[in-house]
């Protein structure tokens, strides 16, 4: 074999991974996003991972009624706020980010959302949610995904990527984890699959938790609140069941945790986005809620 012979299988050798780097490393860079989430809610929560909950889970829990198993029939924000919190775990696993903001510096609601990895989570929902994100051409928005995925558009050609019956399958994933039970009950003109609580434990830990990061935990800086508390805090304000994780709290406590976390809606989020660490897809859906 001659010189050149080596050279050749050199150069054919390092084509080939070059080839199959851009998906081995998308896939490896959401294997490690997935790794720091796990971290990150092990930092946060005691629990073990049986009982680990997503946003969504926990969103749903707290304006669950415990006795009676379903969500106020008066609260019109949740579906939404649910959509959100889907985005955001989206944004937290390294699936999807939004696109750069160019010279004319776009605003975070204006940009579109992009594929950052197309790798399964493991989820049925998130996975659903990232499969039209993919197949969506040209990208879209936080707000047209939010719209999108609640089923609230005029577009009929948009009306497909709808995610059905999410609060009943969220609430399946819970009396799976056994957090849950299912019963069916009686309204005179129809009967109703409901879940009421069975584990008080987890979720008196979810209430305390976050009574704790606006309360004795607090940081007067939302960059050193960890980023899955903030958009639970936020997006539980935007599903309108906040109120019920502090109703608990005496009249001063409560005033307090109601001034925090006002604080933290009066952000700039788009100032808050370009620092350091900061995840965009976070601010994004914030935005999204608050404009």
């Amino acid at each position: 074999m001659n010189r050149t012979d080596g050279l050749v299988r050199r150069v054919k050798a390092r084509d080939t991974e070059t080839n199959g780097g851009s998906s081995s490393s998308a896939a490896n860079h959401a294997e490690q996003e997935d790794n720091k989430v796990d971290k990150e809610d092990e930092m946060e929560d005691c629990d073990s991972k049986e009982t680990r909950l997503t946003l969504m889970e926990e969103v749903l829990l707290l304006g669950l009624k415990d006795k009676e198993g379903y969500t106020s029939f008066w609260n019109d924000c949740i579906s939404s706020g649910l959509r959100g919190c889907i985005l955001i775990e989206l944004g937290l696993r390294g699936r999807i980010e939004l696109e750069r903001a160019g010279m004319r510096r776009k605003g975070l609601c204006t940009r579109k959302i992009t594929l950052k990895s197309d790798t399964p989570t493991g989820d049925v929902l998130l996975d659903e949610a990232l499969k039209h994100i993919k197949e969506t051409y040209p990208p879209e928005t936080i707000q047209s995904w939010i719209e999108y995925l609640s089923g609230e558009t005029w577009n009929p050609l948009k009306i497909r990527y709808q995610l059905k019956n999410v609060r009943e399958r969220l609430a399946k994933n819970l009396v799976e984890k056994g957090v849950l039970t299912t019963e069916k009950q009686n309204f005179l003109l129809f009967d109703m699959t409901t879940h009421p609580l069975t584990d008080n434990v987890i979720k008196c830990r979810l209430v305390k938790k976050i009574q704790d990061a606006v309360l004795t935990k607090w940081v007067n800086d939302p960059q050193r609140i960890g980023k899955r508390m903030l958009a639970l805090i936020l997006l539980a304000h935007a599903s309108d069941v906040l109120e019920n994780a502090f109703a608990p709290l005496n009249d001063d406590d409560y005033e307090l945790a109601m001034r925090r976390v006002r604080e933290l809606l009066d952000l700039d989020f788009e100032a808050e986005s370009a620092k350091s660490n900061a995840n965009e897809v976070i601010w994004a859906v914030f935005a999204a809620f608050t404009k």
